[in-house]
């Protein structure tokens, strides 16, 4: 899987850009010039949202109603094209066809993403390391993303019920209803992470092993408001309902959902601790760089096809062994790497590279 070519119009604090890459390319520069920008402009091609989370409308250069982005690619021996528009929701196109929603692009390209945003991942809430579990579900079972829009229109749906039910009892007996679709959006979720999960690990174990010359061990743990280990999507549905059930009146009283997949969360454990609360820094940084390797190689084997890699301002912040032990395992991939120096990743790997300042290309 490669780019070949991109061009981006009004995006961010980008006017024009034009750029042609190579295998290994290199954007270097000095912070907030646009560095960024040109990885998040690649990375919304996978059908994902911004990795920095914002909305659409904050992507559009100021001052302008629209924001275009077109790349040229090569997949499964295909070249193809692809064009995003900005313009209130995003509209995409594939080969010249309309696509139904920007996210069916990511059936076509799949990238993984390193920034210091992720580094943050086991030190904040479990909405972050769900994010993880959820972003990476979506770019390998097509399906997934409808299921985990099905179950937030549930969620909102029953929630808005909880909240009215006092003022009106009589529509306590619609929360059965909601509650079945509920619960069958909600078990496909459950399933399909812990799935994810137990494919993951091993993949996890060895990349940290590496890490850690081999001192520590990782283990991942999902966990929920049961025992998910060994259950079938039909029985994790059922239990889901009892769960609800059984916490009807609690819910009713607190106005919101406290039952299902929106409050599961990643347990990330070193040596049998958690490394949210007992985990070092370095720990907890190699942690979050096994996961996103791990994430990666299992995107590899399971598409048969290597993803584009995007490291986002993260090589600086690692010794020369973590260096080289990631673009090792992304040797035969294309990769962008964003930095301030471009001498700090050029010792490791021959590369293309573009200068950014305000946006635009000082050279190569």
């Amino acid at each position: 899987m490669k780019i070949n070519h991109i061009e981006i119009e009004n995006y961010r604090n980008i006017e024009n850009l034009s750029l042609d890459f190579e295998d290994v390319n290199i954007i270097y520069g000095e912070n907030a010039q646009g560095k960024t920008n040109i990885v998040e402009a690649i990375y919304l091609f996978t059908g994902a949202k911004s990795f920095r989370g914002v909305r659409d409308k904050e992507l559009i250069r100021f001052g302008e109603e629209f924001s275009k982005l077109k790349i040229d690619f090569s997949n499964k021996n295909r070249e193809q094209n692809a064009e995003l528009l900005i313009k209130g929701r995003r509209n995409a196109t594939l080969n010249g066809v309309k696509k139904k929603s920007a996210s069916a692009l990511g059936n076509e390209l799949k990238a993984v993403i390193f920034s210091p945003v992720y580094l943050s991942m086991i030190k904040d809430g479990p909405a972050e390391r769900r994010k993880f579990i959820d972003s990476a579900l979506c770019q390998l079972k097509s399906n997934y993303r409808t299921v985990l829009k099905e179950y937030n229109r549930c969620l909102t749906q029953r929630n808005m019920l909880l909240k009215d039910i006092p003022n009106n009892p009589s529509l306590k007996d619609m929360l059965y209803i909601w509650d079945k679709n509920y619960a069958k959006a909600g078990a496909k979720i459950i399933y399909q992470r812990r799935k994810y999960i137990e494919a993951l690990l091993p993949y996890a174990k060895d990349i940290y092993s590496g890490l850690s010359s081999g001192k520590e061990e990782i283990d991942l743990v999902l966990k929920g408001d049961f025992d998910y280990e060994n259950l079938e999507t039909d029985q994790i549905e059922k239990k889901l309902m009892i769960s609800l059930e059984n916490n009807r009146s609690q819910d009713i009283i607190n106005r919101i959902t406290t039952i299902g997949p929106h409050r599961d969360d990643l347990e990330i454990l070193i040596n049998g601790k958690s490394a949210r609360n007992f985990g070092s820094q370095g720990q907890q940084r190699s942690s979050v760089l096994a996961l996103k390797l791990a994430e990666a190689s299992l995107l590899r084997d399971m598409t048969d096809e290597e993803p584009i890699a995007l490291l986002d301002d993260v090589m600086s912040e690692l010794d020369e062994s973590r260096q080289d032990y990631i673009l090792n395992h992304i040797k035969d991939w294309q990769v962008f790497i964003t930095c301030c120096d471009a001498n700090t990743v050029l010792r490791l790997k021959k590369g293309k590279t573009f200068h950014i300042k305000n946006g635009k290309v000082l050279g190569d």
